[in-house]
């Protein structure tokens, strides 16, 4: 076998007598000092590996039985969403912050119209780069015309809505999008969404600042409230009397009639109709990027959504047992959505940091910049969910194509294992593993 030539293979004399080799010992074959040397390493080694097995089972069955009993009083419908993060597995070590969150303990902001709650830097720390709001509106009701400091990813969840973007050079950009479709306005670009017939529309809106928080948009009604009237004369030709009439606070989340027909707005329109960007994309209707019998990913970022130039999205499906296979992100912290189903991911970071917890339908994860993870389906269904990252192309480093490259030598000298066992490993990025 190829691990057994190299070890009988002539090395070169090249280590010190303090390492157990005769620095004396020719480069065509070893002494007898040296292969005594050899195998007391060898012998050590065998004792090490035997003594690290016994103290990882230790490590672990400390994980069961009366250890982990807790005769006092448990919040059990807590603790069966999260198994994992109340009784964590024996590899778990340390803190690395938080990597869970849910759109569901926080408050939902009603309005007339639908309503609004976020997942931002204040509710998830560790957090820094993205922050996300959830999202309703009932048929025919807008989100005020807004503008942003931040640039906003959207997808819908559910629902049909149309959407409004304003260009700097007069154009406006108007398009319907359904589940699954996506849009991108670029910070500062004046924008509205409208839910369409039927029950209107849910979507997630991902900003590129961690600190955001969607009750510091720019209103269109706060601006006009708050300028002075003579001025609003001067600037549109209204009275007093009509400036009297707009709203004097924001509107925020509001009902009002359902729009016509898109063609019509886009004629009304006219030649300011915007028509080259597109600031929405039909990502309902794109094959998916990869695909296996375990699931599949949908990758969108820059290269297929141009406008899209500071967020980038993969879509994951895992079927049942299934794995997201064990990876990093060298570009940025990845910003997760749960849509659908129930999981867990273990986050492994620096010091030998390391937290598993689960997941369902509307939490919210967090993995830090580069820092290893899986995550897998644990649920008897699909489970869909969504990476974040701010950055306009997605990338990943696989461990199992890292492990595939590293020569032979290196590889055993680092893993401790047969290298018939090392190259029984995936060879190549599969993105996606069967249960």
């Amino acid at each position: 076998m190829a691990d057994e030539e190299s070890a009988s293979a002539p090395q070169p004399a090249t280590l010190t007598r303090a390492s157990g080799f005769d620095v004396s010992a020719r480069s065509d074959g070893l002494t007898r000092r040296s292969f005594v040397g050899t195998a007391a390493l060898a012998g050590a080694s065998l004792i090490s590996a035997a003594a690290t097995a016994q103290n990882r089972q230790q490590a672990e069955a400390g994980r069961k039985g009366d250890s982990a009993s807790d005769p006092g009083p448990e919040n059990h419908p807590l603790l069966a969403e999260n198994p994992n993060a109340n009784l964590p597995p024996f590899t778990d070590r340390g803190n690395p912050g938080s990597v869970w969150y849910s759109f569901d303990v926080t408050p939902k902001r009603l309005e007339a119209g639908g309503w609004t709650h976020q997942v931002t830097e204040r509710e998830l720390p560790s957090s820094k780069d993205l922050a996300g709001v959830n999202m309703r509106l009932t048929a025919g009701s807008f989100r005020e015309l807004h503008w942003h400091l931040a640039d906003e990813w959207a997808i819908m969840l559910a629902g049909k809505a149309r959407v409004t973007n304003m260009q700097p050079d007069g154009k406006m950009f108007v398009d319907d999008i359904e589940t699954g479709d996506l849009w991108y306005f670029p910070a500062g670009l004046p924008h509205s969404i409208q839910g369409l017939e039927g029950d209107g529309c849910e979507f997630l809106l991902v900003f590129d600042q961690g600190s955001f928080s969607e009750d510091t948009t720019f209103l269109l009604s706060e601006l006009l409230a708050h300028i002075p009237p003579e001025i609003i004369r001067k600037n549109m030709g209204w009275t007093r009397a009509e400036w009297d009439q707009l709203p004097p606070e924001q509107l925020y989340i509001f009902p009002a009639n359902l729009p016509g027909s898109l063609e019509a707005d886009r004629q009304f329109l006219g030649k300011h109709l915007e028509t080259r960007t597109q600031y929405t994309l039909k990502a309902s209707k794109m094959p998916p990027t990869f695909k296996s019998p375990g699931g599949e990913v949908l990758i969108v970022d820059s290269t297929n959504f141009p406008v899209a130039t500071n967020i980038a999205m993969a879509q994951v499906t895992l079927r049942p047992g299934a794995i997201r296979e064990l990876h990093w992100h060298p570009n940025g912290s990845e910003w997760q959505y749960w849509i659908k189903g129930q999981g867990r991911m273990t986050v492994v970071s620096t010091e030998a940091k390391a937290r598993t917890m689960d997941f369902h339908a509307n939490d919210v994860g967090l993995v830090p910049s580069m820092a290893g993870h899986y995550i897998e389906n644990t649920g008897s269904g699909d489970l869909v969910f969504l990476e974040m990252f701010k950055t306009a192309r997605y990338q990943d480093v696989s461990v199992n194509e890292w492990i595939a490259r590293m020569p032979d030598k290196m590889a055993q000298a680092h893993l401790q294992l047969p290298l018939s066992t090392i190259r029984r490993a995936p060879q190549s990025s599969l993105k996606i593993l069967p249960g």
